[in-house]
């Protein structure tokens, strides 16, 4: 079993409930307002984003290489590019840590330096959690309250045959350092749906190839990635192994660019103005009816594995 399987699993077990409009299986939850009358002074409540995400010493980095104050920053910048990848807004964060007993008090100030830098770039409140030490490594999980964004929650589900798909920037290449440094495109998705209606979205965590296959599963049809236009990084190109730049592009994940659907004549518009600053969005490919995912090199298609990063369960 793999986490997608257990998704599905749960996914299939979980009940239904009234103030939850989306469950599982999406980059957030979202739950409704409250039904009860709010005071005349408060401003109407819009949909609630709800996001989680923990990062394990050994998995997700290695402490001694990234530094306390580094991996602070990511465990919240990976939450906040969820909130992006629905188009909303971070309000107030939760964080809970399990800390090696070893040099603990320093490398709880670090991780708080590090989430600091992260909440006042986004002008997000770090409200509470829960911090213990024990004789492993370093635990940290945060848990992220957003507001939907103009468009409301953009889900992974709304992607229609004949859309068309676009990134906000080069992919590939993480592990040379983008996976600690990145910054969450929070503002860019919020910029976008300025400009364009945005069908679905996701961000690329998992890697491109399996992030665009989650989102095609969702919106039940498939897609046709296109390797010549897929924009890879310089990092992708200075990996020293027998994998291709391409290959490092379509599958190395933890670029935490966006990966969106959107109408075709929306999205020459997008190309043609490229109307958010300090990002090239990029055509990398299509939306079809038929199921499964592609990809067409020198004018031949073939199936494309939904590579990345998967965690497997024993």
């Amino acid at each position: 079993m793999h986490e997608f399987d257990y998704i599905r699993w749960l996914r299939q077990r979980t009940p239904a409930h009234p103030r939850v409009v989306v469950g599982p299986g999406d980059d957030c939850a979202v739950l409704r307002p409250s039904a009860a009358p709010l005071p005349s002074t408060f401003l109407p409540a819009t949909p609630l984003l709800v996001k989680t995400d923990m990062l394990l010493e050994g998995c997700h980095f290695i402490l001694e290489q990234a530094g306390g104050r580094r991996v602070g920053r990511k465990a919240l910048a990976v939450n906040l590019s969820d909130i992006a990848a629905m188009g909303g807004r971070p309000v107030a964060a939760v964080v809970s840590v399990g800390l090696p007993r070893r040099n603990t008090q320093a490398l709880a100030e670090e991780l708080y330096a590090g989430m600091r830098e992260m909440a006042d770039a986004f002008d997000t409140a770090i409200v509470g959690g829960d911090t213990n030490a024990w004789d492993g490594g370093l635990v940290i999980s945060v848990a992220l309250l957003g507001d939907a964004g103009p468009q409301g929650p953009i889900l992974r589900s709304g992607a229609k045959p004949g859309d068309w798909l676009l990134v906000t920037g080069p992919l590939g290449g993480s592990l040379l350092g983008k996976h600690l440094d990145f910054t969450p495109r929070v503002r860019e998705a919020l910029q976008l749906q300025e400009h364009a209606p945005i069908h679905a979205m996701i961000d690329i965590s998992d890697g491109l190839a399996a992030d665009v296959h989650h989102l095609c599963e969702e919106s039940g049809c498939g897609a046709v990635l296109a390797a010549d236009r897929i924009p890879i990084s310089a990092a992708a190109r200075q990996m020293n192994d027998n994998r291709t730049p391409l290959e490092h592009a379509l599958g190395d994940g933890e670029d935490f660019e966006l990966a969106f659907a959107a109408a075709p004549d929306d999205g020459r518009r997008l190309l043609g103005r490229q109307p958010i600053p300090g990002v090239t969005l990029a055509w990398i490919g299509e939306c079809v009816a038929e199921p499964g995912l592609y990809l067409e090199e020198n004018g031949q298609r073939r199936p494309l594995p939904a590579t990345g990063y998967v965690h497997s369960f024993g």
